[in-house]
């Protein structure tokens, strides 16, 4: 048997034998790093300090989609399909998604909580560190969950490294020259286009169970990085619009920016959660579904709210006067 293997039957044994006094903790902290963490760097990028939100999302966005090509070209199977002694914490089994290699849920966490880390050790080492934490245990929680290797924690939390570490050197250097971030920006465009005929013509394991059945569905283990396609997408399109006809800058002093933001988080939440799978992802299927649903929710946090509380606070701060 697989040291990987023995490792995640080391640690379901601990889960049985404290009668799973800890799954809701590491259910919960794995839970928060994909379905609140991605929502921070909007947060920022919106009303605490826009250059740092856009170092957030380059890290997400990006490396989502990096994660997502190397998901693919791999191939590597669940812990449960290649050993059908482990049995994974609770609904993790069903609430994993994609292929097992590197871990997405590690990587969202290294991505929001490393750029957070750039951006405060210097000035909030106590928060610095506790992204750190915060990193180790997010991955930690997919071995003890039983839904991931740790190769796939591994390489998860050292490709986010490798990329924060590339971006925060290029950022420096193309501050300011619009024309290399704009040729940077065709660049990301042309790779998110390659992915997308990379994706779907690459062949895929097609294993069999006893019975017959597929032991992976190739068409649903694409689904992650048709949105990661789309949101990348909508992430260089709407950069760029901003930096050359928006040029959004922060309201900061207005009592209507707090509420603003909050609104704006509201409604992406809900597009995801709620309206993108009930209309477009049932109208054109799993992957274009989510692809345009993506993409429609990036160029609405780059491009349509930023405009709405452009106009809502300067309408307010004239109504003072």
């Amino acid at each position: 048997m697989e040291l990987d293997i023995q490792y995640l039957l080391f640690l379901q044994e601990f889960r049985n034998a404290t009668g799973g006094i800890l799954n809701e903790f590491f259910n919960a902290l794995s839970k928060f790093a994909v379905d609140i963490l991605p929502f921070l760097p909007f947060v920022i990028f919106w009303g605490v300090d826009k250059k740092w939100g856009y170092f957030f999302l380059i890290n997400h966005e990006i490396g989502e989609l990096i994660n997502g090509v190397i998901k693919l070209t791999v191939c590597a199977y669940r812990p449960w399909i290649r050993s059908d002694l482990i049995e994974p914490a609770g609904d993790s089994k069903t609430a994993a998604t994609g292929y097992s290699f590197p871990s997405g849920h590690t990587r969202t966490a290294t991505a929001v909580y490393g750029s957070t880390f750039v951006w405060q050790k210097d000035k909030r080492k106590w928060l610095a560190v506790l992204c750190v934490i915060l990193i180790l245990l997010t991955g930690f929680s997919r071995n003890f969950l039983g839904v991931h290797t740790p190769q796939d924690v591994v390489v998860g939390m050292l490709e986010t490294v490798l990329l924060l570490f590339i971006v925060s050197v290029v950022s420096k250097k193309v501050e300011g020259n619009e024309k290399l971030i704009d040729i940077l920006t065709l660049v990301g465009i042309v790779f998110v286009f390659v992915s997308l005929i990379y994706i779907q013509l690459k062949p895929y394991p097609m294993d069999y169970d006893v019975s017959g059945a597929l032991l992976v569905d190739p068409n649903k283990m694409m689904n992650d990085c048709f949105k990661a396609c789309g949101a990348c997408l909508g992430f260089l399109i709407g950069s760029f619009v901003d930096r050359h006809y928006i040029k959004y800058e922060i309201p900061f002093g207005t009592k209507e920016l707090p509420v603003m933001v909050a609104v704006g988080m509201g409604l992406v939440m809900a597009w995801k959660d709620l309206f993108a799978p009930a209309t477009l992802v049932a109208a054109f299927g799993g992957h274009w579904g989510h692809f345009i649903a993506r993409l429609i929710m990036t160029l609405f946090v780059m491009i349509v709210w930023p405009l709405v509380i452009t106009k809502t606070c300067v309408t307010y701060d004239k109504a003072k006067v």
